[in-house]
């Protein structure tokens, strides 16, 4: 084998990984493994073990052979490079002015002739590239990330979901604001809806028919009291009853007599006296009836009523509500009066409850009838608001403080009898300003909200706030005067919009 002197110069360069025979048969050039480029190449002191490794090494020499002289990669380096669907690929990975010379480095370099290989003679990567960039399903997950997420700020409520869950709209008014006054307070029982059952009529207790936390409504019989004491009255007024009615035929029968001058005036004044006396008893009888709880329906039934049942007394429920306390035992005696009764059972209506607040002696002077009223969970969460109904003139002797009285609507049954709150007070003047309760404005998103019907349902609007007091909130900036806001169920509202973006945040 005889190499020429541009050969041998170009293997003692390096620059090249093939150097080439001329043809001296007429056959075409036959490359030189790189084998016999390395061998023949000058050993330089720097590069030599890097040249050694990177062309001389049996290892690689076989991949040589795998990357170039295989035919079943042959077809593979075509599909590389000879590709007109890659040709632009090519032009962009070699074509482009600044990375020119990234190809002198990639191919004019010792130190990085093995990486060229590794960067344009293998099949794998060349995959690799093509799946991070041109895979069109990535695209469309690039796209879906970054989309439009305005939707997610409504909560979409139709009216009817919106009035079940208790969602009510108000208008934003101005309204007096002043200081800010926080006192203690204790949730107690409507003394008007309050109602202590005894029993009218001695006797003993045959039958209970209503137990502890049973709701009641007004005229619901409670327990059976079986009672000689009224078995004595009705029959009184049965007697009663029967005289009256004996009275007055006899009265009807003298005065015919006397009509037709058979009997004398007398006789009839006396039968007229008779029937007025057995009127009276008759009528007094009743009342005694009356006096322990038989109303006039019952005394239709007495008469025709079966013997023993005359001895029954039937304790009804005086007011509608719920049984508190029940000290009734069956087959108990009990006694009737005004001092001795027992009490049997007590109902109370608590869907309206006081909160009495212990007015401290050099604050009595600043709460007024009609300043606004928050009542606050020890948490600090507003759960009720009201105002004023009046302040009790008197100082308590132990406690030094005043009462001041909130009348509250409890038909939610938020508020217990016996619970302690704190009361949040608006004392004194000052200017009017726009405000809102302060339940109504929620933080969402670190903001200060309100929400507001939009369409489809309710939408969160940043506000700026300002002075709270009495259970009301300045809103500064953000919403108008007139403007319709939740002021009831705001804090719901937030609770399903968090909901529905924790959903979305996780839809992949």
């Amino acid at each position: 084998m005889k190499l020429t002197t541009m050969t041998m110069a170009a293997m003692t360069v390096g620059v090249f990984a093939f150097v080439t025979i001329p043809a001296t048969s007429g056959k075409a050039e036959t490359p030189l493994p790189m084998t016999a480029a390395a061998a023949a190449a000058p050993q330089d002191d720097d590069h030599a073990d890097e040249a050694k490794d990177a062309h001389g090494d049996d290892d690689h020499a076989g991949e040589a052979k795998d990357a170039h002289g295989d035919d079943d990669h042959a077809g593979e380096a075509k599909d590389a490079h000879g590709d007109d669907d890659h040709a632009g690929e090519a032009k962009d990975a070699h074509g482009d002015d600044d990375h020119a010379g990234e190809a002198k480095d990639a191919h004019g370099d010792d130190d990085h002739a093995g990486e060229a290989k590794d960067a344009h003679g293998d099949d794998d990567h060349a995959g690799e590239a093509k799946d991070a960039h041109g895979d069109d399903d990535h695209a469309g997950e690039a796209e879906g990330a970054h989309g439009d997420e305005g939707g997610g700020d409504v909560v979409k409520l139709t009216p009817e979901v919106a009035k079940e869950a208790g969602i009510l709209l108000e208008q934003a008014e101005l309204g007096a604001l002043g200081e800010s006054l926080s006192l203690p307070a204790e949730i107690r029982f409507d003394a008007d809806r309050m109602a202590n059952v005894t029993p009218k009529v001695s006797g003993v207790i045959d039958r209970l028919l209503v137990g502890e936390g049973d709701t009641v409504a007004y005229g619901d019989t409670l327990a059976l009291i079986t009672s000689r004491e009224l078995a004595g009255l009705k029959s009184q007024w049965i007697i009663a009853q029967t005289n009256e009615v004996l009275a007055a035929q006899a009265l009807e029968r003298l005065e015919g007599l006397w009509a037709q001058k058979i009997t004398s005036e007398a006789n009839v004044q006396t039968a007229r006296a008779e029937h007025e006396s057995a009127k009276t008893e008759s009528e007094a009888a009743e009342t005694e009836l009356h006096a322990v709880g038989i109303d006039h329906a019952a005394l239709e039934k007495i008469a025709a009523a079966q013997d023993g049942n005359n001895a029954n007394a039937y304790l009804t429920a005086p007011l509608a509500g719920t049984i508190v306390r029940r000290a009734a035992t069956l087959g108990e005696t009990v006694t009737a009066g005004d001092s001795s009764a027992k009490v049997l059972f007590t109902i109370v209506d608590d869907s309206v409850v006081w909160a009495d607040i212990a007015v401290y002696k050099q604050d009595i002077s600043r709460v007024l009838v009609g300043a606004p009223v928050a009542l606050k969970s020890g948490a600090g969460d507003v759960i009720a608001q009201s105002t004023v109904a009046f302040v009790l003139p008197v100082i308590d002797e132990v406690s030094r403080t005043a009462t001041a009285r909130v009348i509250i609507d409890n038909s939610d049954r938020s508020l217990t009898p016996g619970q302690f709150v704190i009361a949040d007070l608006s004392v004194g003047n000052t200017s009017e300003v726009l405000r809102v309760p302060q339940s109504a404005v929620q933080l969402v998103e670190d903001s200060p909200s309100v929400f507001v019907p939009v369409e489809g349902g309710f939408a969160p609007r940043a506000v700026m706030v300002g002075t709270t007091a009495g259970g009301y909130v300045e809103i500064r900036s953000g919403l108008e005067e007139g403007d319709l806001f939740v002021s009831d169920g705001a804090f719901t509202l937030k609770a399903q919009l968090e909901k529905d973006a924790f959903g979305d945040g996780h839809g992949h």
